[in-house]
């Protein structure tokens, strides 16, 4: 029977399948089992996996039972060797790099892999307090009882000390350089003091801290010589070739089109071809051929940002087209990664569409859309 108002409830999907994007040790579950399965190699003392595991996790391969890992990065092999092996060692791991080159990815990624929990995250701010790494106080419990362990609300980073797991932090460089000091003790000493119960946490082993940080935009807080040293740094390219970059575009629009329930297919690959090569272009200030030299606008344009274009341009053919991914449906996306400055941004899009998108053969469709969203 239904109440008068409401509508009768339907049958739901569970509650994994329902979310809009898993935890990475909850989205690749199967293949995180299928590794530790056939991972007969030393695992550091904490870890789920050894670090052969978590690179080939990250890197793709295909296990000996025959099981595809599906790759999560797209880049230079050692660079995610070195980076999984920082964090075999007493030295915190900075992944560091402009937007859009799957810091974040990346960092989620490997503390699935190697702890099988990558929720221990503090996000970065302007804003952000030293509680947030720290510690914090349950205030009702404070006044009532005084400080006590009960009143005293743990960090993730404390966390992440107390049960040898690997912690995140985002964005390092846009907290306050006083609160990002906080970190010092923490990763020099391996130890957290609490001073108001005269007590401290000592981190048990297993336990290491992932940052990320933005070597690009203005106006965030340079990291201190005390903290970086604490850092090793590994630095995360864009993709070195359109080839590359055309690759992990159209595995990302793919997944985020299955979670979607968006249409895609191989009938959208021409689309994606150009909506990366615009964006290198740009990026790069010359043609792919190198004979027209570029202005570049102030956006990044990187690889996340022609993912978001694509997956755009997706859903407005799902929702209003014919389902397949034509110019119409990225050219206003790219207009809007493009011009970010109205005045200076506009000119640089205006002078390349008339420039190299009207000349470049087979692209008079392109051209047309471009013009239209523009005008």
């Amino acid at each position: 029977m239904t109440v008068p108002g409401t509508t009768a409830q339907q049958p739901t999907e569970s509650t994994a399948d329902a979310l809009l994007r898993p935890h990475a040790e909850d989205a690749f579950a199967d293949e995180l089992t299928a590794l530790a399965l056939a991972d007969d190699r030393q695992r550091p003392v904490g870890w789920r996996l050894s670090p052969w595991a978590v690179a080939t996790y990250l890197l793709g391969g295909t296990l000996p039972d025959g099981t595809v890992i599906t790759p999560k990065y797209v880049g230079p092999r050692r660079i995610v060797e070195v980076a999984v092996t920082t964090l075999a060692t007493d030295r915190a791991l900075l992944l560091l790099g402009v937007p859009g080159t799957a810091k974040t990815w990346v960092s989620e990624h490997l503390a699935a892999a190697v702890s099988g929990d990558s929720t221990l995250l503090v996000q970065g701010t302007a804003g952000t307090p030293e509680e947030a790494i720290r510690y914090g106080w349950n205030y009702a419990r404070l006044l009532a009882h005084g400080p006590s362990r009960d009143a005293l609300v743990p960090s993730p980073v404390m966390r992440a000390m107390s049960d040898g797991m690997t912690a995140r932090v985002e964005e390092l460089t846009r907290i306050p350089a006083d609160v990002q000091d906080s970190l010092i003790t923490i990763l020099s000493e391996k130890t957290l003091p609490v001073p108001e119960l005269g007590q401290e946490v000592q981190a048990v082993r297993g336990f290491n801290l992932i940052a990320t940080a933005n070597d690009r935009d203005r106006g965030v807080n340079d990291l201190s010589s005390a903290l970086r040293r604490r850092f090793n740094t590994v630095v995360l390219p864009l993709p070195a070739t359109p080839e590359a970059e055309v690759g992990i575009v159209s595995r990302r629009v793919d997944q985020l089109g299955r979670a979607l329930d968006l249409p895609g297919g191989p009938e959208g690959i021409d689309e994606i071809r150009r909506v990366v090569t615009v964006f290198r272009e740009l990026r790069d200030g010359v043609t792919t051929d190198g004979r027209t030299k570029l202005k570049s606008p102030s956006g990044a344009l990187s690889t996340a940002e022609a993912i978001s274009v694509v997956t755009n341009g997706l859903a407005l053919a799902a929702h209003f087209g014919d389902g397949v991914l034509r110019p119409g449906d990225v050219a206003a996306g790219i207009l809007g990664a493009v011009v970010r400055d109205p005045a200076a941004d506009r000119v640089i899009w205006q002078e390349y569409v008339e420039t190299v998108v009207r000349e470049r053969d087979g692209w008079k469709d392109f051209y047309r859309a471009c013009r239209e969203v523009s005008a």
